[in-house]
């Protein structure tokens, strides 16, 4: 029998509440714990979620229970640095949601702590594991579109004070940036299927004019130009966080002998295929996190820490992802192109 991994929950707000949902739906996890500045009721969680968790206010004293074998940080974002640092020196695994932090110095001491304490870690880019994502990977393998030349991921979300987290996202010292607070999902699925480096890039950005915005004191869509290693290819990223229309997540990839968009497959090395072909897959069609392929992530994670290896999700990957991340505010905010050996 495989085991069953202890988690403990930082913060139960919305992301928290799905991630609590989803543990209890696996089969390799038990919610065991929950710290909250909160004074929560656990018999309250128990009639909502099913779980049996123990209620922790303290966090120094949460990250010492030696019970817990894998900490879930799903605070806000400008906690996330110190929380992570805690967990991996007192031992503990970690699941840390999106983004990572809020600057690349903080970014870089996380990264320093899990290396320096061999913290095995998923980070919730959770749409990699959709299994458009997931096909449109295969293909690429099988070198069935050719050479990757162009590609571009565009991410449609009105995220506005409908949203309980705008209470504090509204602000640039906690939201970050369009990109930092939701359109990285678009740019790390982009870097994760071409799986080539960036070398620089330029952004633009700006604010919809609807008064429903005006608290946010940042651009709320930006779009990024990616230039690659080598000039094999280019890419662009869109993060259009204030838009008025339904959830969109678009993601297309040229080759040379093909392309895919989103579950739209065509390619001329294939005999008899003619213009665009469908593709029986799950799209990336919701922003709800309640709709997230988190149990896909989880469960691959808990397979992975059996065998004592990180996912592809890990820290390190979603390193670079932020790498470039915080070179696209830069550009955003200078107006100039920006390389991305400048944060290193």
């Amino acid at each position: 029998m495989k085991k069953k991994y202890k988690v403990g929950l930082v913060g139960l707000g919305w992301v928290g509440g799905a991630h609590l949902e989803t543990f209890m739906k696996s089969e390799r996890f038990e919610p065991y714990a929950i710290m909250s500045t909160r004074k929560l009721d656990p018999k309250e969680i128990e009639a909502k979620y099913g779980a049996v968790v123990k209620i922790y206010n303290d966090y120094d004293a949460f990250v010492a229970d030696p019970e817990i074998d894998v900490v879930d940080i799903c605070t806000p974002h400008f906690l996330h640095a110190e929380q992570t640092i805690k967990a991996a020196q007192a031992g503990k695994d970690l699941i840390i949601e999106k983004p990572l932090a809020l600057n690349f110095e903080d970014t870089k001491r996380m990264f320093d702590a899990i290396k320096k304490h061999n913290t095995k870690t998923s980070v919730c880019f959770e749409v990699r594991f959709t299994s458009s994502v997931a096909a449109s990977k295969s293909i690429m393998e099988k070198g069935l579109i050719g050479d990757l030349y162009y590609a571009e991921a565009d991410y449609y979300h009105g995220i506005g004070p409908w949203y309980a987290n705008q209470r504090w996202e509204v602000k640039k010292e906690f939201g970050g940036s369009s990109l930092l607070r939701a359109g990285c999902h678009a740019l790390d699925l982009l870097l994760y299927l071409a799986d080539q480096e960036v070398e620089e890039v330029f952004t633009y950005g700006n604010k919809n004019p609807n008064k429903i915005f005006e608290p946010y004191d940042y651009d709320t869509n930006t779009v990024t130009l990616l230039k690659f290693k080598n000039n094999k290819m280019i890419g662009k990223v869109s993060s259009v966080t204030d838009c008025r229309q339904p959830y969109v997540f678009n993601v297309n990839l040229v080759g040379s002998e093909g392309s895919i968009k989103n579950d739209q497959f065509s390619s001329k090395l294939i005999d008899g295929l003619k213009g665009w072909n469908t593709l029986d897959v799950t799209l990336i069609d919701s922003g709800d996190v309640s709709d997230h392929p988190y149990l896909s992530q989880f469960d691959h994670f808990a397979d992975c820490m059996d065998n004592g290896k990180d996912p592809h999700n890990n820290f390190a990957s979603a390193y670079e992802s932020h790498r470039v991340i915080f070179a696209a505010d830069k550009s955003a905010e200078t107006g100039r192109p920006i390389r991305i050996d400048e944060f290193k």
